[in-house]
């Protein structure tokens, strides 16, 4: 399987996402040809501040590989926030696949560089831009949607 293939499947939880009022970002934790864990925001949905779709990916990946150590691939459809790089770092994850810039709370190019940053103990592999204009397009229309407020008949 592709980056491609599995962004497809972070883009149809960002999907998800949007259809129950978050933010649309999804994720996926793949380790070899297998999805261990899938993640969509859900801040609004469970009013927790730490549901982004990372997290709500590596809990579940960390559950079903029995271990924190989540040493897999992490395909998301926007880069990462500071709390969400820091839990890649955290979780030992080996890859992280992202669709588009975050240009507000990017802390994987953007803003910051957390996930490569010499410093911390462990360093993360990137590949940016997946899909890029699909995960661009899923979140304008999430936004715009909002603009137009609610809708009456």
């Amino acid at each position: 399987m592709t980056d491609e293939h599995w962004m497809g499947v972070a883009l149809d939880e960002a999907r998800a996402a949007a259809a129950s009022g978050d933010v649309p970002v999804g994720a996926v934790v793949v380790v070899g040809d297998r999805i261990v864990g899938r993640g969509r925001n859900r801040r609004e949905v469970d009013r927790d501040p730490t549901a982004h779709a990372e997290i709500v990916a590596l809990r579940e990946a960390a559950s079903a590989l029995g271990q924190w150590r989540v040493e897999g691939t992490l395909v998301v459809t926007q880069e990462p926030c500071p709390m969400c790089a820091g839990a890649l770092v955290n979780a030992r994850v080996a890859r992280l696949v992202f669709g588009c810039p975050n240009p507000k709370a990017g802390a994987v190019a953007t803003l910051y560089q957390i996930v490569s940053d010499p410093r911390l103990n462990h360093r993360v592999a990137v590949t940016a831009g997946i899909r890029a204009a699909e995960c661009v397009a899923v979140l304008q229309a999430f936004f715009a949607e909002l603009r137009r407020g609610p809708s009456y008949p």
